[in-house]
């Protein structure tokens, strides 16, 4: 029996309570890491879980999502008029599991708002500063974060600007295209890094505009994505780019953890919760040391939505290269993948509340409003 199929047989055991949560043998505290509250994957059950589970994500399928859809083990196919993808859920598939597509296929609505307007959603995609922002409406908690690091860019012409680091941008004057409504920008602002009169929110996810201006501008993208795509997929640039992660700039949210609302975080949902949390934190490792057949049920997700949003075996797997070598997945300061760091979700609060004028941060909100480690199994690392 090969190491990958070995491991989905222990998952599966863990699942009905035939092999111990923690699997390392060790008397381990059931405590969750970094100030989390504890009992992960213990009581956990499947069947507690809805079928299908309902993970509403950010954007089109990619593999910055890998980690969920590797929960089929790159089984399921996607309907191109809902966006949505299905499969069974690997280690138990009398259970499906159905992922949305998200951004400008749902309009590019926030992931709050539709979990708050459809019940049948069970997690979604929702970063840090959007979960503050909607707390005193429709408060939510973050279960596990397949992403470390947000991968989210800035990214520039080397033959135009020439940035070494995030005190460049400002003298630069140019202008930065990116998504309307980014709190990001608004920090960027804030903290004196960029000038509030280089934003342009206009930025729809193509190309088009940085190219036709032959890189007279500075524009938003993904670490893992952007700069492979311009230097070896958009012929008409062709060439490299730079770029600085807006994690570097000391804004350091988790970008798309996977969230319940709180409303929704009842005694059933807390069982199938540690049943499934462990799943995703094995999916995240499974996925990034083979992510072959989930790479291609992406593949042909994309290929049969029939959209603007473009991969290529090649550009798939360069973004899982990206994923390790950035350190965008891994296990950030302790040896378990999923979990969260609760100084790191506090300071975003501290600073979200200080540079960011669009979110009003509710008085008294704590790290452990927004985030749980209740549910994690911390034997489960890179």
């Amino acid at each position: 029996m090969n190491q990958k199929m070995l491991g989905r047989l222990l998952k599966v055991l863990v699942v009905f309570g035939l092999v111990a949560a923690g699997c390392g043998g060790d008397d381990e505290t059931e405590t969750g890491t970094d100030g989390g509250d504890g009992d992960a994957a213990v009581g956990g059950d499947l069947a507690q879980c809805p079928n299908p589970i309902v993970i509403q994500t950010d954007w089109f399928p990619e593999p910055e999502h890998g980690a969920i859809y590797n929960l089929t083990a790159g089984e399921g196919s996607v309907d191109a008029e809902s966006g949505r993808f299905t499969g069974p859920l690997a280690a138990d598939p009398s259970i499906e599991v159905e992922i949305r597509a998200g951004g400008p296929f749902v309009g590019s609505q926030q992931t709050v708002a539709l979990m708050a307007t459809d019940d049948d959603i069970f997690l979604g995609y929702v970063n840090t500063d959007e979960a503050i922002s909607n707390f005193s409406d429709f408060p939510t908690t973050a279960v596990v974060a397949p992403l470390e690091i947000n991968p989210q860019i800035i990214m520039w012409d080397p033959g135009t600007y020439q940035i070494e680091s995030w005190d460049d941008v400002k003298d630069t004057e140019a202008v930065i295209n990116h998504f309307a409504g980014a709190s990001y920008t608004e920090y960027l602002v804030g903290a004196g890094l960029v000038d509030e009169a280089q934003l342009d929110g206009s930025y729809d996810g193509s190309p088009t505009r940085f190219i036709a201006e032959g890189g007279a501008i500075i524009q938003q993208g993904f670490a893992t994505q952007e700069p492979y795509n311009y230097e070896n997929v958009f012929d008409e640039w062709g060439k490299p780019v730079e770029s600085l992660l807006i994690h570097d700039s000391g804004y350091e949210l988790y970008q798309g953890p996977l969230t319940i609302l709180d409303s929704n975080l009842d005694d059933a949902a807390r069982s199938c919760l540690a049943a499934f949390v462990p799943l995703v934190q094995q999916s995240m490792v499974d996925f990034q040391q083979d992510p072959t057949a989930t790479n291609a049920a992406i593949l042909q997700a994309v290929e049969d939505l029939d959209s603007f949003w473009q991969l290529s075996e090649e550009s798939v797997s360069n973004t899982v290269v990206q994923m390790g070598s950035l350190e965008i997945v891994g296990n950030g300061s302790d040896q378990t993948a999923g979990n969260f760091d609760t100084d790191r979700v506090g300071e975003v609060i501290e600073v979200t509340g200080e540079q960011v004028p669009s979110i009003s941060v509710p008085d008294g909100l704590t790290a452990e409003d927004l985030v749980t480690n209740e549910f994690i199994d911390e034997s489960i690392g890179f």
